[in-house]
């Protein structure tokens, strides 16, 4: 896949940091989910917090991890995928680049699906 434009490039970066602040939003609920669970002795809730953030800490490396422009365009499909950008967002982008995320999307549904 090619570098994304100058003019996409623009719009991804503040869109990435929304994302990471709604990917952290929900890891933080779910946090305070766990935490606030009384059926579950603290010593399990505090073992269910480290593993959800450790499996959390995977998912950002893989989701935000390598910012260049040669991988923006599959950080933006990955993304969507996670619902971390909504189809408003996306269509900020180029045509070129909604339509790859549309393409990816619907890949991924079908295989998965």
């Amino acid at each position: 896949m090619r570098d994304i434009t100058e003019s996409d490039w623009k719009k991804f970066r503040p869109l990435r940091e929304q994302a990471l602040e709604r990917f952290c939003g929900r890891v933080l609920d779910e946090v305070a989910q766990i935490g606030s669970d009384q059926s579950k002795s603290t010593h399990e809730r505090y073992v269910a917090i480290y593993q959800l953030t450790r499996d959390r800490d995977k998912e950002i490396d893989q989701i935000f991890d390598s910012l260049r422009r040669s991988t923006a365009v599959m950080q933006i499909c990955s993304l969507r995928l996670h619902g971390l950008l909504t189809d408003a967002e996306v269509r900020q982008f180029s045509p070129e680049i909604v339509d790859t995320v549309e393409l990816f999307l619907r890949h991924h549904n079908d295989v998965a699906g």
